[in-house]
């Protein structure tokens, strides 16, 4: 197939865009695909013509845009499948505020929260008690991510936040491991269990600087534990309308509770990613991931 990879972008997340794409790439090219490697960045005004050249769009963008839904919809409008989510989706996925609100409606375990879309007034204070975590409302990658002991850490991490353009989301403060779990078609993947070898929590360095946490697969917890959080993820994916793929975490404490923090509708992809190593556990490598999702995104045009 002549496949138009989309990549770059002009969120704070192109590096990490731009880096899982080579490796998309080198994978397709190697079954034989005909690959062109398209950054959004410096290509945005010859999106349609070029999508109208293509059997198939693989979409890597993380954060908006990309994971708002916009490259979608465009996609959409001139017949172009893809791989994932549609623009509807995409966007509530994105909006952690928005996702929350469903997840809540759908009975599923999430933390309570405050959406702060713009800077507060001065006599504000939090409704939920200290020790905070505040993260931007539609940010990844734990950029722009902090814990807040008290009014002075909240207030450092909310004028980074703001400064970026960025609404904030603030949640109390979760102890306990990550969970996170992929899915597939209708088929939620085995659960793989992250361990910050550095800090206690999963920031950007231990997500991509090498060796910065354990992530083990499948994840060593009880089997009904693990039927939990596949029920969980699957039923996370249903709530916000996705198709096609995603990725849910979890927050799993010392009682054997689980609460959902987020859905990631266009999970990293390199060969070593989350999704791709619970697929391998499943008998699927890099390669033959990228070829069912692509199989899913053609189906689902065809339907």
């Amino acid at each position: 197939m002549k496949i138009l990879l989309i990549a770059g972008g002009w969120s704070s997340e192109r590096e990490v865009s731009l880096n899982g794409a080579r490796g998309m790439a080198e994978a397709l090219r190697a079954l034989g695909h005909s690959v062109t490697f398209f950054d959004l960045l410096t290509e945005f005004d010859q999106l349609l013509p070029q999508a109208r050249e293509h059997d198939f769009a693989l979409i890597n963008l993380h954060g908006a845009p990309g994971e708002d839904g916009l490259v979608q919809a465009m996609l959409d409008r001139v017949g172009c499948p893809y791989q994932g989510a549609g623009p509807a989706g995409s966007f509530l996925a994105l909006n952690k505020a928005a996702a929350k609100q469903l997840f809540r409606h759908a009975g599923l375990p999430t933390a309570d929260w405050e959406f702060l879309p713009c800077p507060p007034p001065a006599d504000w204070q939090p409704r939920l008690p200290y020790p905070l975590f505040v993260k931007s409302n539609t940010g990844g990658s734990s950029l722009r991510l902090g814990r807040a002991r008290d009014r002075a850490e909240l207030d450092k991490v909310l004028a980074e936040i703001f400064a970026a353009g960025d609404e904030a989301l603030i949640e109390p403060e979760l102890k306990g491991r990550e969970v996170t779990c992929g899915i597939l078609g209708e088929e939620a993947l085995p659960p793989i269990l992250i361990e910050p070898v550095a800090g206690d929590f999963f920031d950007y360095e231990s997500k991509y600087a090498t060796g910065g946490a354990r992530e083990i697969c499948p994840a060593p917890i009880a089997p009904e534990l693990t039927d939990r959080v596949r029920e969980l993820a699957l039923a996370a994916h249903r709530a916000l309308g996705l198709r096609g793929y995603s990725r849910a975490d979890f927050i799993l404490d010392a009682d054997q509770n689980l609460t959902l923090l987020e859905v990631n509708t266009l999970p990293g992809m390199t060969s070593t990613s989350l999704v791709p190593q619970e697929a391998k556990v499943i008998g699927l490598d890099f390669g033959q991931l990228l070829e069912r999702l692509m199989e899913l995104g053609m189906a689902r045009r065809k339907s």
